[in-house]
């Protein structure tokens, strides 16, 4: 898909993904529940093995580093607290293909993050899935609870 509305900065627009678009599409076709945030951000609530739901935001941000924009996909975990074993969960995400642990304004997270002008529909439906079934896992091993 070609992007018509968000920044690409400086990328070709011909290269870009649609974020917004697909993941709209994405939503349609698994049940789920899909919010534009803005031009950005997106968000699809995915429904999860056991009846549960997970909560994944797609941003369009640019990698200062690299000069590069990248799709991130993130999922909350939980809170954070002193009793996590980071160790456990740091030699878990060496099993993931897509995915690692954040740690962002005081939650757990699982992140996935490609660039944007190489990235396609099948690699991001892949992503996507990783990230709302790790997250949903992890969630339930770690809080007993579906709160993201």
């Amino acid at each position: 898909m070609i992007t018509r509305s968000f920044a690409t900065f400086g990328i070709p627009k011909s290269f870009v993904m649609d974020l917004t678009a697909f993941m709209k599409k994405y939503a349609d076709q698994i049940g789920g529940q899909f919010t534009q945030y803005d031009s950005n951000h997106s968000i699809i609530i995915m429904p999860v093995s056991g009846n549960r739901f997970q909560t994944v935001i797609g941003t369009i941000k640019k990698n200062e580093l690299y000069n590069r924009s990248m799709i991130t996909l993130n999922s909350k975990v939980c809170t954070l607290r002193p009793s996590l074993d980071f160790k456990m969960l740091l030699e878990q995400a060496a099993y993931f293909n897509y995915c690692r642990f954040v740690v962002n304004e005081n939650y757990l997270q699982m992140e996935s993050v490609a660039a944007v002008e190489t990235v396609n529909e099948g690699t991001l439906t892949e992503m996507l899935q990783e990230v709302a079934n790790l997250a949903d896992q992890y969630e339930l091993k770690l809080t007993d609870a579906d709160i993201h």
